[in-house]
Formats: structure tokens, sequence, C-alpha cells
């Protein structure tokens, strides 16, 4: 929901640390650090380190925040870059709740757990989808003059909403079940949200 409106002010308020990193560090390296610190998010959950847990997972999203803009930086932005940046964001996303999980150990948590990454599968489609249609109808990032590598449909669950969520899910894991269950409503919400878009618009 607020990514679109967000993203110049991440771009333009990052863009000083970002060209002091891109002397040193390549785009690349900074997404790799993204996925580790958002799997050992998911690992220190399941350890029951939560503040450890929830500084990784923010860390690991200002990595994630910073590698396009270093890649601008450096002039190696590339489709390859914007493939690689998504799958680690999705394999990070699926490691946080599965780490909470484990660290509750409790079957309720599991079922509420499974429920949540399995509205992640259908929002997938629900986004993919969409932004593989406008590339084709030409409608996609680059006649719309977003700085990402595709056309990311809006909805009401996006990544900074994400980065929130996540963050007090970490922080008071004990209410897992709440927090899982108010994100796949919320998920749920935006996928419905895009198949009613798409009825107006395809």
């Amino acid at each position: 929901m607020l990514d679109h409106s967000l993203r110049r002010v991440k771009d333009r308020s990052l863009q000083p640390l970002a060209t002091a990193v891109a002397r040193v560090l390549p785009a690349g390296a900074l997404t790799v650090l993204s996925l580790v610190l958002c799997v050992g998010a998911g690992v220190l959950a399941a350890a029951g380190s939560r503040w450890l847990a929830v500084a990784a997972w923010l860390l690991g999203r200002l990595f994630d925040g910073l590698d396009g803009p270093v890649a601008r930086s450096r002039g190696t932005a590339n489709d390859l870059g914007g493939y690689l940046d998504m799958m680690a964001d999705t394999v990070g996303y699926a490691a946080v709740p599965l780490g909470i999980a484990a660290g509750q150990g409790e079957q309720s948590v599991w079922m509420w757990c499974a429920l949540l990454v399995a509205s992640y599968s259908v929002n997938t489609v629900s986004w993919a989808y969409l932004s593989a249609i406008a590339e084709k109808r030409q409608h996609g990032a680059a006649a719309t003059g977003e700085s990402t590598t595709i056309h990311m449909p809006t909805g009401l669950v996006e990544g900074t909403e994400t980065i929130v969520l996540y963050a007090v899910m970490l922080a008071w894991p004990a209410q897992a079940p709440v927090w899982f269950a108010v994100m796949a409503a919320a998920v749920a919400l935006t996928i419905v949200q895009r198949v009613v878009w798409a009825r107006s618009n395809l």
C-alpha cells in the first residue's frame, strides 16, 4: 500500500549511503547479505533470541533497500539483479514465520504459519501475473518510470507493511497465532483487491 509513495523518498534518503557503499561493495553482495540476515532472523527466532532476530531482520531489510541504489550508482543495474533480489526477498519472507513457529513449537502455531505461507503462494500469483501482463501491454516499469525491474501492482500488503508486521512478530513471538492470522487476512484482502482490479481492467 505504501511502497509506491515511499519508494522515491527511500531512494533519496538512502542515496548518500548507497553512493558510499557503492565504492566498496557491489549490489549483489548486498543482496546476499540481506538474504543471510533475513534467514538468520528466522534462525534466531527459532532459537528464542527475539531482539537479535528483530535486529537481523531490520538490518537485512536495510541492505535490501540499498542494493538497487548501489547498482544504479555503479551502473550495473540489470534484470538478473532484480530477479535475484526478488528471489532473496521471497526466501526471507518464508524464513521468518517458519522460524517463529519453530521457536514456539506448538501445533496451533504451525497451523497458522502454514495458512500464512499458503496465502503468500496465492499472493505471488496475484501480483506476478499482473506484472507480466503489464510488461506484455507496455505498461511496465519502463513506461511508468519505476526504478524497480518490473511493475509491482499496488495492494494492501506490500514490502513496507511486511517489514513492520514481521518486526512485530519477531519482537512478540508468543502472540504468533494472532500475528499470523492478521497478516494472512491482510494478504487475502490484497489478493481480492487485485482480482477485483483485474476483473475491471483486463
